[in-house]
């Protein structure tokens, strides 16, 4: 039987390195070899040595110089090869950085988890329980904010292993959502309102669904409460209702309210509701909880929980970091006011 030989290449290209690659790369960003070696913190004359190298190099191979010198003060003008091959040099050194995060992953030497705002105080207290085991095992753990707009494209993306957070999920539709995904599922809840608005104009403490048209609202424009809205009213949901003030982060709605300069009630999930009639919630103190009842479209929740890529769990052994993480999370114990 007649083996093939070792894949042939050029030697000029082999002795291609790749700093070289990030050199070419950082030229092209920067403009020229002066700015790209402030940004490497190299010396000019260095990064010109390179970007001279590799412009011989593929001028013998590919009949054309990549980066072509032009008059004092200006930028580096590449040609169409040079171009060409500075797309190639990102995805050679982006592929390989995947290569290498992944098989850390894999072999348990990283662990990259991520928790938005209310949720992260129990990841922290579960990532204390292994700590240790992760010192000892010498484990990588880096711990990132997330959106819950973002939560799962970064699992998608294998930006992130685990996820601490919130989703919306609708009747008739969760199943597919949630597929690709091990679900921990801590809580789930529905909506309150947070008010100013006195007991006369606002009465008891529940309120229909079905009725949120009559109120002055106060509306996060993005995350959970955007998608509750665009289930139940439709995308269209603001020209269906009576939006007293548009919000990015909660906590811009509460001084809104708690100044006055707004009268009106903000819709937030029904664990934010829950820890700001209890005290848990200092930045929302003063402020009336009235929960929602029922619902307007499909009967439309929030989940709390610990998301991961399905099957990733399953593939890695008992000590592996994302199943120490995973049975350490399962252990919290506490009131899952959570939300996002």
């Amino acid at each position: 039987m007649t083996l093939s030989g070792p894949q042939q290449y050029p030697t000029e290209l082999l002795d291609t390195t790749m700093d070289q690659l990030r050199t070419l790369i950082v030229v092209h960003e920067a403009g020229t070899a002066l700015r790209a070696a402030r940004l490497l913190g190299r010396e000019q004359s260095s990064v010109q040595k390179q970007l001279d190298t590799m412009n011989r190099t593929f001028a013998a191979l590919c009949g054309e110089e990549l980066v072509l010198k032009q008059g004092r003060g200006q930028d580096a003008l590449f040609t169409a090869t040079g171009e060409a091959l500075v797309g190639l040099a990102r995805r050679t050194l982006d592929a390989w950085s995947d290569g290498v995060h992944d098989a850390r992953r894999r072999l348990g030497r990283t662990l990259s988890v991520g928790s938005t705002r209310y949720t992260l105080g129990f990841l922290l207290d579960a990532v204390e329980r292994v700590s240790e085991d992760y010192a000892r095992d010498h484990v990588d753990l880096k711990v990132t904010h997330v959106r819950t707009a973002d939560l799962f494209t970064k699992l998608r993306a294998k930006e992130l292993d685990l996820v601490c957070g919130s989703v919306v999920v609708t009747e008739g539709r969760e199943a597919e959502l949630l597929a690709p995904y091990e679900v921990m599922e801590w809580r789930r809840s529905g909506l309150s309102l947070l008010t100013n608005l006195p007991p006369d104009r606002l009465p008891g403490t529940s309120f229909r669904a079905a009725d949120l048209t009559r109120l002055p609202l106060v509306l996060s424009t993005r995350g959970l409460i955007s998608r509750f809205l665009t289930s139940w009213y439709g995308p269209d949901y603001r020209q269906k209702l009576s939006v007293a003030a548009e919000i990015e982060a909660a906590h811009y709605g509460f001084e809104l309210l708690r100044s006055g300069v707004v009268s009106g009630a903000m819709l937030v999930t029904r664990g934010i509701g829950e820890a700001a009639a209890d005290g848990r919630l200092p930045e929302a103190g003063g402020l009336r909880t009235v929960r929602i009842v029922g619902d307007v479209g499909p009967r439309t929740e929030v989940l709390v929980g610990v998301f991961t890529r399905r099957g990733e769990r399953a593939s890695a052994p008992p000590g592996h970091p994302l199943n120490l993480l995973w049975e350490a999370l399962s252990r919290e114990s506490g009131p899952w006011w959570l939300s996002s």
